[in-house]
């Protein structure tokens, strides 16, 4: 009789577990001893039982990378069922100051740490180490019965939403448009979208019109707009994408001609200035818990392909080896 059959024959028979763990130890010195490759198998399967992690990973911050650290999340817990991953959306902002008082291990973030950010840190001693993990273009979106608008201009972007702007009506824009009144959308000023918008667009982080309606979660813009034929706001490309089938994308003109933003232009860079890098900021102190350590190994290896299913734009092969590597220094 073959060995396979000894196995299956003695796993039908013997319901005792303690039993069916002796024979299955048994057959593996036997396996062993025979020099069969499946012993490595057994062997490896003890291994990783030993590995099994526990404990838990507290990650917040920005709601643009939210759904990228969710679906690394919901991938690695398939992997590491005993360890409990809480993914919060607060807001690069927000995320940070919870970062810099200890409340979370990973901080996402849809722009890079702030000087502030960085000496609160410092206050407090948690030493960090930075990741970048994909990249993100920002969208421009208006209701889907918008006929008239196919692009605008990071000019006619500006006058839209810069402080004490005198843009109204659409018509304020380009006569030819509607003389209707704009209701406008955006991420409030918990969100690294909004600073990094802000910067880019009107050439100071946080300057920004007051009076629009600003959102903490970008579904609650995603509805408004749907709902509003006269509405326009801005937030990450991700969001956009999973809700094409409501809203209209907008072209962006930088003065080299109307660029849509998709995973080409972002990657190649030619949707300009409106793209750019997504971080996670991991604590030194919480990566001496294997199950952190864990966590980011599983972050950086599978970002690639995980960025690119939620709507991101993955970095090169060559980054995340790098990026690899400066983690575990």
């Amino acid at each position: 009789m073959s060995l396979r059959l000894v196995v299956e024959f003695c796993t039908m028979k013997i319901k005792n577990i303690k039993i069916k763990t002796m024979m299955v130890a048994s057959v593996a010195l036997i396996m062993a001893s025979c020099g069969s490759n499946e012993a490595t198998t057994v062997e490896g399967a003890a291994a990783e039982e030993v590995a099994v992690l526990t404990g838990s990973i507290s990650v917040d911050g920005s709601s643009t990378v939210y759904p990228l650290s969710e679906a690394v999340a919901e991938e690695f817990r398939m992997e590491q069922s005993k360890v409990k991953v809480t993914i919060g959306s607060s807001g690069s902002g927000a995320g940070f100051k919870k970062f810099a008082r200890g409340e979370s291990d990973i901080s996402n973030a849809s722009r890079a740490i702030k000087e502030k950010e960085i000496n609160a840190c410092k206050q407090s001693n948690i030493e960090y180490t930075e990741v970048r993990v994909a990249l993100d273009g920002i969208a421009i979106v208006v209701n889907k019965s918008n006929s008239w608008m196919e692009s605008i201009t990071t000019a006619e972007l500006k006058l839209l939403w810069e402080p004490n702007g005198t843009v109204v009506n659409w018509s304020d824009i380009r006569p030819e448009w509607p003389a209707e009144k704009i209701n406008l959308y955006g991420p409030n000023t918990a969100h690294g979208t909004y600073d990094f918008f802000t910067e880019e667009i009107v050439g100071e982080s946080g300057a920004s019109r007051p009076d629009y309606n600003a959102v903490s979660d970008y579904n609650v813009a995603v509805q408004g707009i749907a709902a509003d034929g006269n509405a326009l706001g801005y937030f990450g490309l991700a969001y956009y994408t999973e809700n094409q089938d409501k809203l209209k994308l907008i072209a962006v003109d930088n003065g080299n001609g109307a660029v849509m933003p998709s995973l080409e232009t972002v990657g190649d860079g030619s949707y300009t200035p409106l793209a750019r890098p997504l971080y996670i900021y991991v604590s030194k102190a919480a990566t001496e818990r294997k199950e952190v350590t864990e966590f980011v190994k599983f972050y950086i290896n599978n970002a690639s392909v995980l960025s690119a299913d939620v709507g991101y734009i993955p970095l090169s092969d060559a980054e995340y080896a790098t990026a690899l590597e400066e983690f575990l220094k």
